[in-house]
């Protein structure tokens, strides 16, 4: 048998219900007044009066004797229950202001206010661990975004951090059109879940052609599904962190220079993409370099490299040294230049990649 939902009474007493509920009484408790009243061969008119004059304590007198022990038993209900309905209703009302409700409304309108005036900006659908990540390099770079999430705690959360952010299922057309899909430049589908990934594809770019997606993805197999499903970059996750882990392994002090001037994890393989490098070099003892100014790192022609830092020793990783900077035994220079030319360099002034230093095999 499905299960039934649980009785008014029996629902937690937050303040809006206790408004809701406390006003119900008290109309209640006005019409049966009335209707005794009027029972007792009172007006309409009289009766109402002297509901409203005995609920409020106006203090005025009496339209007709209250004289005998009905009456007064009636009067005496209503003083009773009619005060106690009151100060229920009175007590919500406070304890919706207190509980920050009202202020809670208000901040949703504003956030509806403040999301439909999003012109050229991106959707983050989810905000797991992913898409918090996501949203704070967007807030950082001060770009226009909203994040959809189911979950109202987490919305709150991103509203908290400054974040434009509504509760909904970005499954549905209607959230995304209330996202403002049609005017956005780009959308980012961050659910742990391919099935739901690829139905959120689909439906943006059902509402919004050219809307950027971007996807991401468990499983392999599932990548060519976004793509046909309507995505224009898919992510893997997992090979995201796989991809961080070895350049933490085979290039620490490049990834910890990427990384304190919070550029992608993704850098090495973007330069690589144009034929460019970015490596570790660490000055053997007998390099030719060793004593010389760093301007001489550079390959005979036309060619050169753009130094990124150098590391000596335990000391702090010097960003954009000078030219004149003195290389040292065990220095490690971080390069990036064409890939054939950092090999020239290696061969010619003996020095040894870093990747491959710890399995001692020279440059």
């Amino acid at each position: 048998m499905p299960a039934r939902s649980p009785p008014l009474f029996a629902m937690p007493p937050t303040p809006l219900r206790r408004i809701l509920l406390g006003l119900a009484v008290f109309l209640m408790i006005c019409t049966v007044a009335i209707i005794a009243y009027v029972q007792m061969g009172w007006t309409l008119s009289d009766a109402i009066y002297m509901v409203v004059i005995t609920i409020f304590g106006v203090g005025y007198g009496e339209v007709k004797p209250v004289d005998t022990p009905a009456l007064r038993t009636l009067t005496i209900a209503i003083i009773v229950l009619g005060y106690g309905a009151a100060i229920y209703t009175v007590g919500g009302f406070i304890q919706f202001l207190v509980d920050g409700e009202l202020q809670s409304l208000l901040r949703n309108r504003k956030m509806s206010q403040g999301i439909a005036s999003l012109r050229g900006h991106t959707i983050v659908c989810g905000f797991g661990r992913m898409g918090v990540r996501v949203a704070e390099e967007l807030q950082q770079l001060h770009q226009p975004f909203v994040v959809i999430d189911e979950s109202a705690s987490r919305v709150e959360q991103a509203q908290q951090a400054g974040m434009l952010a509504m509760v909904g299922n970005a499954t549905d057309e209607d959230t995304l059109l209330a996202a403002g899909i049609r005017h956005a430049r780009g959308l980012a589908t961050l659910l742990p879940n391919d099935a739901a990934n690829a139905f959120i594809c689909v439906t943006a770019r059902d509402l919004a052609d050219t809307v950027e997606i971007v996807s991401r993805a468990e499983n392999h197999s599932a990548q060519k599904k976004l793509i046909r499903c309507g995505a224009n970059h898919v992510v893997m996750a997992a090979a995201i962190g796989a991809m961080r882990a070895t350049q933490l392994l085979i290039r620490p002090t490049a990834s910890a220079v990427l990384e304190s001037h919070g550029l992608s994890h993704g850098i090495s393989e973007e330069l690589s993409a144009i034929g460019l490098s970015l490596e570790e070099l660490r000055l053997s003892s007998n390099s030719s370099l060793i004593g010389k100014p760093l301007d001489d790192i550079q390959v005979r022609g036309n060619r050169g490299f753009l130094i990124v830092g150098v590391k000596r020793g335990e000391e702090p990783i010097q960003m954009n040294p000078s030219g004149s900077l003195i290389l040292q035994a065990n220095d490690i220079v971080i390069v990036v230049g064409h890939q054939n030319d950092i090999t020239e360099l290696c061969l010619t002034h003996q020095v040894q990649r870093q990747a491959t230093l710890d399995r001692g095999v020279k440059g």
